[in-house]
């Protein structure tokens, strides 16, 4: 890979210039906004205009609704070879791009998993993605050569790729993101009930378990309503397993046994078991 453009000048999109940059790859920071881009190229992401000839990729690094429109605009202008991009959602997406007249067959859905505390990071980083989950989301139609530059930037960004289709990614996103952001979301809003002497009780692990609460509430209402189904599934889920705890606690209640909550030790039992199951730090290569 020898050109990128960068079509978004945001902390994700500076990021991915900045890594591809030291690896030799001329980049290219593309705005709606022109002094966004002049930011970009005084932080070292890239040059502030469009490649003169098409770069060898183009990420598309902007909010999610945003995506096909802008994937449509530059598919038209020739600004690249293959695209990519770094939204959350991949089938609404599909269906998007399909929607806008994109070519599908130069695109690859794909989702670096950086967030920190329910949102994306607030300034870029040449290290961003380093040893991270970066989802790629091929389909039928998706040309190898796109494949191969996108699995190409991903490498050269540090991350670790991960293939998935657009189905299955949207349902791993649902259980190990979007609903567990809305638990979180439930969780803290709970707060909101208790008096102040409850409230001050709060410590660390409250802390820990409502953390991803602080998201940016437009942006997750994008992303939650664009995989609605997925997330709602999951939700279900909870929903069946919370009430059964609920009834087996109001027997121990009402008959004083506490020998009694079998569910309850096997739910905790299996929490701890699935906890397990999620990869270490960071810099630890997943399978």
């Amino acid at each position: 890979m020898r050109t990128a453009a960068i079509v978004g000048a945001g902390p994700i999109g500076c990021s991915v210039g900045l890594a591809l940059r030291r690896h030799g790859v001329v980049t290219h920071v593309i705005d709606a906004d022109p002094e966004a881009a002049r930011r970009a190229e005084e932080l070292g992401a890239g040059v502030a205009e469009a490649p003169a000839q098409p770069a060898d990729i183009a990420v598309i690094a902007v909010p999610p609704g945003q995506v096909a429109p802008v994937l449509a605009e530059h598919q038209k202008l020739g600004t690249a070879r293959v695209y990519t991009e770094v939204s959350a959602v991949k089938v609404r997406l599909y269906h998007d791009a399909w929607a806008h007249g994109c070519d599908l067959t130069s695109l690859v859905g794909g989702h670096p998993v950086v967030g920190e505390g329910g949102s994306w990071p607030r300034e870029p980083r040449e290290d961003l993605f380093e040893g991270r989950p970066w989802a790629l989301s091929p389909t039928d139609a998706t040309d190898i050569l796109a494949l191969n530059r996108a699995l190409e930037l991903v490498a050269l960004c540090g991350a670790v790729s991960v293939l998935l289709d657009p189905e299955t990614h949207d349902r791993a996103a649902a259980l190990v993101s979007h609903a567990p952001y809305l638990i979180a979301s439930l969780a803290a809003a709970r707060l909101l009930d208790g008096d102040e002497s409850a409230v001050r009780l709060a410590g660390q692990d409250l802390r820990a378990v409502t953390r991803i609460a602080d998201g940016n509430p437009e942006l997750w209402t994008d992303i939650l309503t664009a995989n609605a189904g997925p997330v709602a599934d999951q939700l279900d889920g909870w929903a069946a397993q919370a009430g059964l705890l609920a009834r087996e606690l109001r027997e121990v209640a009402r008959s004083g046994d506490p020998a009694r909550p079998e569910r309850l030790r096997a739910i905790l039992r299996s929490g701890a078991a699935g906890r397990a199951r999620i990869p270490g730090p960071w810099d630890t290569p997943l399978d």
